[in-house]
């Protein structure tokens, strides 16, 4: 089983690259840190980890992405959990500095 996302901005209409992203799962004991990476141009990423059934989280720097950008941002990050049972999960993320979205992707 694997994880991937695509991150758009939806307030310049183009993907968002270079929002680092981070996934985790949900051990008893707290989170474990699965692996770290950040959109390319396309606004995409594919973890390269294998997962298996259980709970997950991706985590995205949007507070970072907008710095950098010099734009003013209510949310420094967004972190988004779901449940992996089987096949691929995508979590794709429509962002803007003020409101976010996302779906269960294919």
């Amino acid at each position: 089983m694997t994880v991937s996302t695509h991150v758009l901005d939806a307030a310049l209409g183009a993907p968002a690259a270079g929002v680092l992203v981070s996934l985790a799962f949900s051990a008893p004991d707290g989170w474990e840190a699965i692996e770290t990476g950040s959109t390319g141009a396309d606004g995409r990423h594919r973890f390269e980890a294998r997962t298996r059934p259980g709970v997950y989280r991706v985590v995205f720097g949007t507070g970072g992405y907008f710095a950098a950008r010099g734009v003013a941002a209510f949310y420094p990050e967004v972190t988004i959990t779901f449940t992996v049972t089987e096949g691929h999960y995508h979590v794709p993320l429509l962002l803007s500095p003020f409101a976010y979205s996302t779906y269960r992707g294919s």
